[in-house]
């Protein structure tokens, strides 16, 4: 199943300075081969479920792997199945009408 995800990944216990926490889960991202968007309160991506979800695992290893003591995430799921939708189609669709 296709989904488009948006993740917000807060490490806790690691002082204000997150850019490198950041970092460190775009990357595993990347690595994930996965389509992905920073933004600047999240990430938006898109790709097939399991993918997705081992990424959001992978987020959660990298940054404990760092020494962050807890992490708290929120997660925003969108799946459809009448039609395939990419995070640019969803956009174009907004951009379109202004």
């Amino acid at each position: 199943m296709k989904v488009i995800v948006d993740l917000c990944v807060v490490p806790i216990g690691v002082g204000v300075h997150l850019a490198p926490y950041v970092a460190a889960c775009q990357k595993v991202l990347s690595e994930a081969g996965l389509t992905f968007r920073l933004h600047p309160n999240g990430t938006a991506i898109e790709g097939d479920w399991a993918p997705v979800f081992a990424a959001i695992e992978g987020c959660h290893r990298a940054l404990h792997a760092m020494g962050c003591p807890r992490i708290f995430t929120t997660v925003t799921i969108n799946s459809r199945t009448d039609k395939q939708q990419s995070l640019d189609d969803k956009l174009d669709s907004v951009r379109s009408l202004l």
